[in-house]
């Protein structure tokens, strides 16, 4: 995991998978090199704690953060805005902007909340939203996960989305991850919430 450290233009990621997503939705719908770092930091937690040190690092310009909204946005939101606010003279939104939220501070500061900026959820909701329109194996790859007994079930309660999504994966032609199933197709880069979340990276990192 880089630290980003002399980078001016960061993107702050809760894990690996939110990583790969941006990666390929990025590389699938602009023909330029990435224009900015993206920055692991393995939790959600690690990464609230580390938005003061990312917003005082050295020449840095811009710090996008991309969270699950999780079962609690409002919540999430008052943590996010709370850490930008502690230290900082940031005019921060009561709420998330549906289209992502972009801060004209010093350094720019940009907020995307999985899946849509206003519902619950997480990256996985996201994903469902690319799973190709009429998609013959989505139906059942969902009835074959509501299908397991509950006692014998070994996802946490309230997970079912994320295992019907990695069913689904595993009935692909060669199984991938989320973000390189983006980059091979089997997810619709052209869904409207892959373009929206593009649209708010595009703003966030070139149109400045």
């Amino acid at each position: 995991m880089s630290t980003g450290a002399n980078s001016g233009k960061v993107l702050l990621v809760e894990g690996s998978n939110d990583e790969h997503v941006v990666r390929h939705i990025w590389k699938s719908r602009h023909n330029s090199s990435q224009p900015f770092e993206i920055l692991d930091k393995q939790g959600y937690n690690t990464l609230l704690d580390s938005i003061t040190t990312e917003l005082v690092a050295i020449e840095r310009e811009t710090v996008g953060i991309l969270i699950d909204a999780n079962d609690a946005p409002e919540k999430r939101w008052r943590e996010i805005t709370d850490h930008l606010t502690k230290f900082f003279d940031i005019q921060v939104p009561t709420k998330p902007e549906k289209s992502g939220t972009i801060i004209d501070s010093q350094p720019r500061v940009g907020i995307w909340m999985m899946p849509d900026n206003h519902s619950s959820g997480e990256l996985e909701n996201f994903i469902r939203e690319l799973i190709p329109d009429e998609d013959p194996i989505w139906p059942l790859a969902c009835d074959y996960i509501n299908g397991i007994p509950l006692d014998d079930r070994k996802f946490r309660p309230h997970k079912e989305l994320r295992a019907q999504i990695h069913a689904w994966l595993a009935a692909r032609e060669r199984p991938r991850p989320m973000g390189t199933a983006i980059g091979h197709g089997d997810l619709d880069v052209h869904q409207s919430a892959a373009s929206h979340l593009y649209e708010w990276l595009y703003r966030l990192f070139i149109e400045e």
